[in-house]
This record gives structure tokens, C-alpha cells and sequence, in this order.
């Protein structure tokens, strides 16, 4: 078992994962230390300060190592840095020294990682810096921060001046390097039309547009029928704004694409922004899409459109939650897409920044070269996704089994919760472990080479037995945190028309803690009586779509190896997310 490499197909369900109380949420701009109050050393901007930080600190740059000896072939001196680095091969491996966005394929990530956390990461070569302590946790947080956004050169990474203790500009919107389309041939690239967003605001987004990349698949990459293209790889990268991208298929038939539950097509952006349009003439909008009446009410594409069956789970064929995100499968494995369909675009996005931006995001599918065998994904488990339910400053752990098919093969897994899931792992029947994350944001991603191999005719020895810890509210004390506790007046609209809403049973103000009677019983929390400094708020944990609500999710991907029955391949193969219609 070892690392994965980012996952280009989001292996969560996010089911929207909204955070406000409208389609657009205005959210108030991160506080920075004011110029009067900052104690740290000043710098321009996060790579500035990590220069300093890693790098000079550390020795890293000094020239017998990093310098001008420039050990492995690699200079970290101050102005030369970030050109060894980004997007630049790495000598020891065949993982670029920097993948924006992508800390999994960072090999400058992992070589400082695997000191900091002994046994947790194979690198070739010593782990770095040589002959020196390991960085800090916190100075290790700060590189992966700065990854994750995307690894920009200039700017400021919310959440690093803390860490790094520095004293930082405001920061302002965030752009990652555009991802290069597959070569013809190669592959095909979707494009996010970009997604305005406001300064300080909170959006999830949702919309139905028509494609036809007929003309762009080689006969090879085809299925039998003609109709479905196949792909062996996916990889997406997104601006660092976005929670999470999801390219759906609808499902429906091309033929109700004028049905009303769509409103009314126009032009997203360009010449013709506004204007009326009809959605299967591809280039209808020069440099931009038509698509639909544009949804943005945090529920994503949750009930949006036309639904296609009585199954409530829209399937994916591309998205993630990371700015950057990569998915090969094994050798002989595909997935397949209809060459034309309806496609919904979900995005989910915030701007904590004082100035407008315009989100992008793309997708790229690399064409199957063998046709082998299906993947297959962890379906979506309706009984257990919604069961978390720790009271008001108060945890608890929750387990759940998945029995795979005879056959199986298993080789990548992840998992999802929101924030207060603290811990999720997975193990086999026999206690051996498999998986294990305490980021909820940016869960651990396993990839297991050779896969997993479950062949038992007994299916208690193929079971995976996963668990999570959620702790709602409580401090590292025990404290009550009325901050960190969830909160019915902090629950979106989106959730509460759906399943995420909550009854008020302890207090968040007066006597924080003590129990209550709903949202009139404020009077219970009164530090004293008549007092009227007390709430009534905190609840439970309600499973539900937003990040204020839970979910209790294993995903990952499996297919069944010759010599098992295989299942019939008559429709779409879903290599990507899911959504909850």
C-alpha cells in the first residue's frame, strides 16, 4: 500500500456541501494583522515567506546544499527558488518538484514530509533537509497550504501567515495555471465557462448545457455501439476559490432539452452574454456555452431539471474538491461517457477576498487504449450516509461494513465527511488497516499497487470495515465551544429544506452548555434570571447536504478480475462523483 497520487474524479459525495444561507452568501473577508499590530517579519507574499521560512532557515539554500552547489540539480536561492521549482521535473522521481495544486505529486512536498512523519511516506534518497531536524508540522501545513492553492509565486494563502508566522499583504483572489488540453487524439477537454464571483460571497452553482465531442474521439476509443467514448484517465484543475467542481450527466434524453424545468438558454458570457440561444447548436455563443437558467441556491444540482429515473443519485464523470486532481487507471481498465448528451456544471465556490473574481475551472479525459474491463465504484450508501447525530458538545464514532463482490479487486480509496468529522479509517475483517484521514478538506487519498484482492466465497472475508470520529463542539479539554458546535441559526436554507435541519437542545450564550427547549427557550440559558443574555442554538449533528450538516461516507474504486462474472455493460461507466438529485 502506499500513496495515492491526487484523484481526478472526486471519490465523495459532496450533495451540494454548501455552507450559507443563499446562492450567494456574503462572507466577511479573512482578518489579516493590521501593519500596527503584526510582529512577525514582513513579506510580500506566501512563497516570500516560505523562502525564508524553509529554505534560508532550514539551510537548505546555503551553498554547499541548495545553493550554488545546487545539490540534485535543484538552486533555492532566494530569487531563483520558485523557477527550480514549479512545474519543473524532479531528478529523484517521476513527480514534478511543485504540481500546482497537487501535494500528493509534489516531490518537494513529500521529501520534507516523510521526515516530519517518519514511516508515513517512501521517497527515494534521504528525506530532506539532510543532516537537519525536520521542519515543523506547522511549517509543513504552510507548504501544503500554498500547494494546494495552487502554488502561485506571488499573493497571499489564507492561513499561512499564522502558521508561518509572518506578516502578510491582504490577500486577493487566487489563479491557478490553466490546464493544457490532451492532445488530438489523446483525449478531449471540458471548460468551466467562468463563474463570477463577487468579493466576500459564498456559491454553489448549477446549470445544464449540450455537448457533442463526436468529432474529437477516435474510432479506437469508441465502444462497440458507437456511442459511448472510453477513457482511462481523468485529471482536473480548478482556481483555489472553489470547495468543489462537478461535471454530471443529466441523464436525459437530448430530445427534452426544451422542457421548462430548464428555464429559459442563453449565452453565459462573450458577444452574446444574455441573449437567447439554441443549446444543440454547439457554437451558438462564440468563446462561451449556452446553458440554462443558472441555479444558485447552495443545493447544487440537487432536484434541478428533469430527473431521469426514481434513483436520486446524478452520476459523475469528472470533479474534485482539490484545485488539482489526477486519476489513472490500472492498465486494461476504462470508464465510458455518451459522446453527446446534457451535462449539468456544478460548481461550489467562495471569494474571501475584497475584490471580484472569475472562477475556471477544466477537465481532461485521456482515451482508453484497452477496453479490458469496467470500473467500478463504492455506491453511494443511502442508510449510513446521514447517520451522524453527536449531541451538543459531545462526540461519538460511528462504523459501518461494505461487502465487496467476489472478484474484487480494490485500488483506491478515500473517504468523506465535513468538519466535525475528525477521524476516518477503514480496516479489513481481520483488523489489518487500510486507510486512515484527519482532514476533512482534504482527505488522504490510498492507492493500493498491486490492488486489494477479495476472491473468498465467503463474504465475511470480504468485508471492509470503516469507522469515523465526529466531535461536535467540544474543546480539547472538554470545554463546551458554542463556536464549533453545530447551530440551527447557522444552517442554510438550502439544508433546511432538505433533510440538515435541527432542533435547539443546549445553550450557545449565558450558561453555555446546559440544556433547553428550542428556539424560544432562551430564557433556559439566562445567566441569571431575567437576565436575557442567553441562547438557545446548539443541537446535535443532522446529516444533510451543507458543511454545517455530516456525512459518513467511504468511496473508492474497484473492478472484478477475469475469471469473475463480470457485470453487463450497457449504458454509461462512471469513473466521477456523485450528486443527490
Amino acid at each position: 500500500m502506499r500513496s495515492a497520487v491526487a484523484i481526478a474524479i472526486l471519490a465523495f459525495l459532496p450533495l451540494g456541501c454548501g455552507d450559507g444561507a443563499t446562492g450567494l452568501a456574503r462572507m466577511a473577508p479573512p482578518s489579516q494583522v493590521g501593519a500596527d499590530l503584526c510582529r512577525g517579519r514582513r513579506f510580500e507574499g506566501t512563497f516570500h515567506a516560505l523562502e525564508e521560512v524553509l529554505f534560508v532557515r532550514h539551510g537548505c539554500s546555503e551553498g554547499v546544499c541548495h545553493g550554488d552547489a545546487a545539490a540534485g540539480g535543484l538552486q533555492l536561492s532566494n530569487g531563483k527558488a520558485y523557477e527550480n521549482l514549479f512545474d519543473v521535473p524532479s531528478v529523484g522521481s517521476a513527480l514534478l518538484r511543485v504540481e500546482p495544486g497537487d501535494r500528493d505529486r509534489s516531490y518537494l512536498f513529500q521529501k520534507l514530509a516523510a521526515k516530519v512523519r517518519p514511516g508515513t511516506i517512501a521517497v527515494n534518497g534521504s528525506p530532506m533537509p539532510s543532516g537537519r531536524p525536520a521542519i515543523s508540522e506547522r511549517e509543513l501545513e504552510a507548504l501544503r497550504l500554498w500547494i494546494y492553492a495552487g502554488a502561485p509565486e506571488t499573493g497571499v494563502v489564507i492561513g499561512t501567515e499564522a502558521l508561518l508566522d509572518a506578516c502578510l499583504p491582504d490577500p486577493e483572489p487566487l489563479d491557478i495555471a490553466p490546464l493544457s488540453p490532451p492532445a488530438a487524439g489523446d483525449g478531449l477537454q471540458f471548460v468551466l465557462p467562468t463563474i463570477d464571483l463577487p468579493a466576500s460571497s459564498e456559491q454553489e452553482i448549477c446549470f445544464a448545457f449540450y455537448y457533442d465531442v463526436s468529432a474529437d474521439v477516435p474510432a479506437e476509443a469508441l465502444d462497440s455501439s458507437g456511442e459511448f467514448f472510453r477513457i482511462r484517465a481523468q485529471e482536473i484543475r480548478q482556481d483555489p476559490q472553489s470547495h468543489h467542481i462537478l461535471l454530471l450527466d443529466s441523464g436525459i434524453d437530448v430530445s427534452r432539452i426544451r422542457d421548462p424545468s430548464f428555464g429559459d438558454w442563453t449565452c453565459h458570457h462573450g458577444a452574446r452574454a444574455g441573449s437567447a440561444c439554441e443549446p444543440t447548436e454547439l457554437d451558438a455563443c462564440p468563446g462561451s456555452v449556452c446553458r440554462s437558467a443558472l441555479r444558485s441556491d447552495l443545493a447544487g444540482c440537487v432536484g434541478y431539471g428533469l430527473s431521469s429515473s426514481a434513483d436520486i443519485v446524478q452520476q459523475g464523470m469528472g470533479g474534485a474538491q482539490e484545485p488539482q486532481a489526477w486519476n489513472e487507471f490500472p492498465d486494461g481498465i476504462y470508464a465510458q461517457y455518451p459522446v453527446r448528451g446534457i451535462g449539468y456544471w456544478n460548481s461550489h465556490a467562495f471569494n474571501l477576498t475584497t475584490k471580484n473574481h472569475g472562477l475556471n475551472g477544466r477537465i481532461n479525459f485521456y482515451f482508453a487504449d484497452r477496453h479490458d474491463i469496467p470500473i467500478r465504484n463504492v455506491p453511494v450508501d443511502l442508510v449510513n450516509i446521514f447517520r451522524p447525530n453527536a449531541a451538543p458538545y459531545g462526540e461519538e464514532t460511528i462504523c459501518a461494513d461494505y461487502i465487496v463482490p467476489q472478484g474484487t479487486r480494490f485500488f483506491q480509496m478515500a473517504s468523506h465527511t465535513h468538519k466535525r468529522g475528525k477521524h476516518f479509517w477503514a480496516e479489513l475483517s481481520d483488523g489489518t488497516s487500510l486507510y486512515e484521514n484527519f482532514v476533512y478538506n482534504d482527505p488522504t487519498r490510498v492507492l493500493f499497487d498491486p490492488p486489494l484482492a477479495f476472491d473468498s466465497e465467503d463474504p465475511a472475508e470480504r468485508v471492509i470495515h470503516y469507522c469515523a470520529h465526529y466531535v461536535n463542539g467540544m474543546g480539547p479539554d472538554g470545554e463546551p465551544d458554542p463556536e464549533e458546535v453545530t447551530r440551527a441559526s447557522r444552517i442554510p436554507a438550502s439544508a433546511l429544506a432538505t433533510v440538515g435541519a435541527c432542533t435547539p437542545v443546549a445553550c450557545v450564550a449565558g450558561r453555555v452548555g446546559v440544556p433547553c427547549d428550542g428556539e424560544g427557550d432562551d430564557a433556559a440559558c439566562d445567566s441569571s434570571p431575567g437576565a436575557g443574555d442567553g441562547w438557545c442554538d446548539a443541537c446535535a449533528i443532522t446529516g444533510g447536504e451543507s458543511t454545517e450538516n455530516e456525512m459518513f461516507l467511504l468511496t473508492g474504486q474497484w473492478y472484478i478480475a477475469d475469471g469473475f462474472p463480470q457485470p453487463p455493460v450497457d449504458g454509461p461507466v462512471y469513473a466521477g462523483a456523485a450528486s443527490v438529485r
